[in-house]
C-alpha cells in the first residue's frame, strides 16, 4: 500500500521532506517535489533546480511537472530523468487561477485532447514510469475523470491520482470519495486516492472500502507533521504513539535547523517556522490564544524559537494533535 506526501508549493520542499521522514521513522512516505513549472522555454531555471533536488534518503523520488505546451512537457520530463527522478508525474490538478487559466493544472480538465497530447509525448521519451495527478472534472457538470482514466491507460500512465474535488471546489466542500472508489474499481493501473485525509482512522477507512492501491496526505501533514508513523501504526493494528508538547518543541527546533542547512536566509526561516506553528497551535489547548500570538509575532527566529520554547504550556500532555486516532 503507497502512503504519499502530496506536494504542496511552498511547502513540500527538501526542509520539509527531511523533516517528515526524519519524524516518520522507518515508515515514510513516498515523497514527490514541488510542482516543477514547464512555463518557460528553460526548464531548468534556478527556482525549478532547487525544487527537484532530494536527498538519497528519499529514493525512490518523483518529480511533478506542469504546464500545457506537449514538447515543453516532454523535454522537462527528459531532464527530471536525467537527474535522477525514479518517476514523472504530470499535474492536472492544481486548482491555482494563475495556473488554471493558462490550461495547465486543472486546466487540462477542459481540454482532453491536449492532455491526451502531452500524455503521448513525455511517454514517448520517458524510460522512468510516467504517473498523472487529477481531479474530478472542472466543475459538478464536467466530471471527466472516468475519461482521463481511459486516456491515461491508453498512454501507458502507470499510476492515477485522484483528488476527489473539481477545479471550482478549490479546498471548499468535501471530497467526493465515492467518485474515487468508482475510478478505482474500474482502473487497470493503481489508483491513489487523496483529499480530506485527516487522521490514521480515516487513513485506513479510505483503504479498506474503495479499492484505492494507497493514500496521499497534503494539508494534514502541516498540523500533524507525524501523521505517517500514525497511519503505519494503525494499519500494522497498533494505537498510534501519543504526542507531547515536549516532541514539538524538538521537531519546530529540528525544522528551523533544516532550514538553515538549506541556506534559507533569516525572514525565510521565520516565515516557514511560523507557517508550520500556525497549525501546530491548533493542538494546543491551554492558554491557545495568547501563546498563538506570542509566537507568531517574533521578529526573529531566535525570538520565535525562545518564544516557543519557554511557554509554559509545552509541558507533557499539554498538547493533543487536531488530527488523530478517536479525534
Amino acid at each position: 500500500m503507497k502512503i504519499i506526501l502530496s506536494p504542496m508549493h511552498g511547502v513540500t520542499d527538501l526542509p520539509f521532506r527531511r523533516l517528515i521522514r526524519e519524524l516518520s521513522g522507518t515508515h515514510a512516505p513516498f515523497f514527490v517535489s514541488e510542482f516543477l513549472s514547464t512555463g518557460s522555454s528553460v526548464f531548468l531555471t534556478p527556482s525549478n533546480l532547487r525544487a527537484i533536488r532530494f536527498c538519497k534518503e528519499e529514493e525512490p523520488f518523483c518529480a511533478q511537472i506542469f504546464g500545457h505546451n506537449a514538447e515543453r512537457l516532454a523535454s522537462a520530463a527528459l531532464q527530471a530523468q536525467e537527474l535522477r527522478a525514479a518517476f514523472v508525474e504530470l499535474n492536472a490538478g492544481c486548482p491555482a487561477p494563475k495556473v488554471a487559466s493558462k490550461g495547465s493544472g486543472s486546466g487540462l480538465l477542459r481540454d482532453l485532447p491536449n492532455l491526451q497530447k502531452i500524455l503521448h509525448s513525455i511517454k514517448s521519451v520517458l524510460k522512468v514510469p510516467l504517473y498523472l495527478k487529477c481531479r474530478l472534472g472542472w466543475d459538478e457538470s464536467s466530471i471527466v475523470v472516468n475519461e482521463i482514466l481511459e486516456i491515461a491507460q491508453g498512454c501507458g500512465v502507470e499510476q492515477l491520482t485522484v483528488h476527489g474535488r473539481t477545479k471550482v471546489q478549490g479546498y471548499k466542500g468535501s471530497a467526493n470519495w465515492d467518485a474515487i472508489g468508482e475510478v478505482a474499481t474500474k482502473a487497470k493501473i493503481p489508483v491513489i486516492g487523496n483529499g480530506d485525509i485527516n487522521n490514521a482512522e480515516i487513513a485506513l477507512e479510505r483503504i479498506k472500502n474503495y479499492g484505492v492501491k494507497g493514500i496521499s496526505v497534503g494539508r494534514a501533514a502541516l498540523h500533524n507533521p507525524w501523521i505517517f508513523l500514525q497511519i503505519a501504526n494503525a494499519m500494522e493494528g497498533r494505537e498510534p504513539a501519543e504526542i507531547t508538547g515536549a516532541q514539538v518543541c524538538q521537531a519546530i527546533f529540528r525544522y528551523e535547523e533544516l532550514l538553515r542547512e538549506d541556506n534559507l536566509r533569516p525572514g525565510q526561516i521565520l516565515g516557514r517556522l511560523k507557517q508550520i506553528s500556525s497549525r501546530l497551535c491548533l493542538g494546543f489547548n491551554a492558554a491557545l490564544p495568547e501563546f498563538r500570538l506570542k509566537v507568531l509575532r517574533s521578529e526573529t527566529c531566535q525570538d520565535f524559537l525562545d518564544n516557543f520554547s519557554s511557554s509554559a504550556i509545552l509541558s507533557p500532555n499539554a498538547f493533543s494533535l487536531p488530527y488523530t486516532v478517536g479525534s
